[in-house]
């Protein structure tokens, strides 16, 4: 992973104190915020920098670490420990080699090997280090997750293609093995964690595998029966009324509700509410048959 400087991120240099950090996030949180910079990728970008020098320099703790160690700041602790158990060896052992004797500090310096030297020993063996994880987000709308397709995402700098699979949930997260950071020394590396946000369906509701929905229904279907077609996520259908239907009825539409998570060909149920609506703008003639009708109830 490159190196990003947190500090000039910010704006600011290696002594800037606490004060200074938090009024310069606050800038430049406000200046390149996703609601007033909309649709703008550059902005975008800036702002999720802001937030991460943030959340590293904010900290004491991973300030001191990012200070002293750089880019590889999250694997502070295990550099503390190969350096102790490297100077514990220079303490107690020696090294032969082509017949001659030679000590731990003939090997290239400890810290030289962590920023991309000829790498620590230990052992006579380098110390390799895993790479770091990646988390990222993806914003979907419900229809995109109704089918399995395949998408590019780009991260890093890198396009990887991923299959979503359909009826994934919202806040579901998966891992894409190997696309994290690189290892260290040769170490192995991280992975790619990503989070899907699943924006709500101005129509449809979803509860699991199943879906809601409200649909109008007439006065005079809801009386007399009949049938009406409705949309769904697959298409169009017909159903038929009931007589006398009141309002609020719900119906149930099996097998019409959204995927199940990797069973394909299963699916949730849909639930119909029907509303029910009131003529409005009545002739003299419709008034006087409602008039019948009361007199007849």
């Amino acid at each position: 992973m490159d190196y990003i400087d947190y500090y000039k991120i910010l704006g600011l240099s290696k002594s800037a104190t606490e004060k200074d950090i938090k009024n310069a996030y606050r800038k430049l949180a406000r200046k390149y915020h996703p609601d007033l910079n909309p649709n703008d990728k550059e902005a975008e970008r800036k702002f999720k920098e802001v937030n991460e020098a943030n959340e590293v320099l904010s900290n004491p703790e991973n300030r001191k670490k990012y200070d002293q160690y750089g880019k590889d700041w999250k694997h502070a602790e295990q550099f503390e420990k190969a350096k102790q158990n490297q100077q514990q060896q220079r303490q107690h052992r020696t090294y032969q080699g082509g017949g001659q004797s030679f000590n731990e500090s003939d090997f290239s310096d400890f810290f030289a090997s962590m920023f991309g030297s000829a790498g620590s020993r230990q052992g006579g063996q380098s110390v390799r280090f895993r790479g770091q994880d990646f988390h990222a987000e993806l914003h979907l709308n419900l229809k995109d997750v109704y089918t399995t397709h395949k998408r590019t995402l780009t991260v890093n700098d890198k396009n990887i293609r991923i299959t979503i699979p359909a009826g994934v949930a919202n806040g579901q997260e998966i891992k894409i093995k190997g696309h994290g950071g690189p290892g260290i020394n040769g170490g192995p590396g991280g992975d790619l964690y990503i989070k899907f946000l699943i924006e709500n369906h101005p129509t449809f509701k979803r509860v699991k595998d199943d879906l809601y929905t409200t649909v109008d229904l007439n006065l005079y279907t809801a009386l007399l029966g009949g049938d009406i077609t409705i949309d769904t996520f697959d298409g169009k259908v017909k159903i038929k009324v009931k007589l006398e239907t009141q309002n609020n009825t719900k119906v149930k539409l099996k097998g019409k509700g959204f995927p199940v998570y990797k069973k394909e060909g299963e699916f949730g149920d849909l639930y119909v509410t029907y509303q029910l609506k009131l003529p409005t703008a009545l002739t003299e003639k419709e008034k006087e048959l409602f008039a019948e009708l009361a007199k007849l109830r």
